[in-house]
């Protein structure tokens, strides 16, 4: 079966709910990691980045945690940039677990691949989705972003110029851009800040 062209960015909690959603839809995926929301200030910003030019749909476990990170996107994000879906609350655990999560219900991953493609469905289109990303860990490396004595200052430049936290790690600066621009436009901004390929040895590439 083909996956589901969804034209909105799909927010969700753990890697196994994105793997989960990865194998059924075309779309960009950001996860939570939990209630680690609350203090990577990155996340937040990324989704009110992506908040300015589409809507966002929500799609937290049904249980407290679930409604707690979902309560706290709604106090950063304007409710109409907000799409707030639900998952049936159906007693049970993910197969990789040895027990059933506090409350005894299953997450996303847990759901019916059948239900969340009828539940996604309705945000879908035929069209392939404008191309975004395509930045490689070798573009930081080329462009002074990782790998040289000069690399923090320069991550800082750029996802300042991105309104991004200028002190991202490197990787969340790579996922973060690959989310938000293309490559095209990520050249010409490292072009434009004077990015010149690396030449310094003292830090470790994006790993």
């Amino acid at each position: 079966m083909s996956l589901l062209n969804v034209k909105y960015p799909i927010v969700v909690e753990g890697k196994y709910d994105k793997i989960k959603l990865s194998s059924l839809v075309n779309a960009e995926i950001i996860q939570t990691d939990g209630f680690r929301i609350f203090s990577k200030k990155e996340t937040l910003t990324l989704l009110r980045r992506l908040a300015e030019t589409s809507k966002l749909i929500v799609l937290t476990d049904s249980d407290g945690g679930g409604t707690v990170i979902r309560s706290h996107i709604r106090t950063a994000i304007p409710a109409d940039r907000l799409i707030h879906l639900y998952i049936p609350r159906i007693k049970g655990k993910e197969k990789r677990k040895t027990a059933p999560s506090k409350e005894g219900y299953l997450g996303v991953e847990g759901i019916d691949a059948d239900k969340l493609r009828e539940m996604l469905a309705p945000f879908a289109v035929d069209a392939p989705l404008t191309a975004r990303g395509g930045i490689t860990k070798t573009d930081f490396y080329v462009y002074g972003l990782s790998g040289g004595t000069e690399s923090r200052k320069r991550r800082a430049e750029v996802a300042t110029a991105f309104q991004l936290p200028p002190d991202m790690t490197a990787n969340a600066l790579l996922g973060a851009l690959n989310m938000l621009t293309s490559r095209e436009e990520f050249i010409k901004i490292c072009q434009q800040n004077g990015e010149n390929q690396n030449d310094g040895k003292t830090e470790s590439p994006v790993s």
